[in-house]
């Protein structure tokens, strides 16, 4: 089985789901989840400057994280487990601004989300998992800030359920004290 490149529109201009390629035989399989001329032909500019993993344990939760300066586009995969990856729009002059999809991505489904510049990222780990990130600009310690994950005014609706409920929550004390949507919006 050979399954192509696929970039589906999002409800977010310039964030995608993306089926990577995938081929399959009695051997097993190959998958590449980045080809940069693909990506360009696809009107997708993602120069990656740094990949790194993230392992996490079922019930964690990681807010709505993201750079106050230099933005890190980022294309987030699961490798392996299940996670419910939300991306939020934070780009305060979008139609879009503070709305926010869910998307399950598994190791199975193999599906991509493209988070772009100025959007905010997170997900709740559904299952123990392996989470890939593919990023358009190096970590920067200095700018890196987020929004709680239970803010009221963005509201997203995180399947708890899946977990065994919110009493099963695991979140960093970092987390814990993100800032709200409202003390963003007053950023700008």
């Amino acid at each position: 089985m050979i399954q192509k490149f696929d970039f589906q529109k999002t409800n977010f201009d310039g964030c995608y789901l993306i089926k990577p390629f995938l081929a399959t035989d009695n051997r097993g399989g190959l998958l590449k989840d980045y080809n940069i001329d693909v990506f360009k032909e696809h009107g997708v500019e993602h120069n990656l400057k740094e990949v790194f993993y993230t392992i996490s344990k079922r019930g964690v939760i990681r807010a709505t994280h993201f750079q106050l300066v230099k933005q890190q586009p980022k294309l987030v995969r699961c490798v392996s487990g299940h996670v419910y990856d939300v991306v939020v729009d934070l780009r305060s002059n979008s139609p879009t601004f503070g709305q926010w999809q869910g998307f399950h991505l598994t190791g199975e489904n193999t599906d991509m989300i493209l988070v772009p510049a100025y959007f905010g990222h997170g997900y709740l780990v559904i299952e123990d998992s392996v989470v890939s990130y593919k990023c358009a600009e190096v970590f920067y310690g200095d700018g890196d800030s987020g929004i709680m994950y239970n803010d009221p005014d963005i509201d997203i609706q995180w399947p708890f359920q899946l977990i065994g409920g919110k009493n099963n929550l695991i979140i960093s004390e970092k987390d814990l004290n993100l800032m709200s949507f409202r003390e963003y919006k007053k950023l700008f």
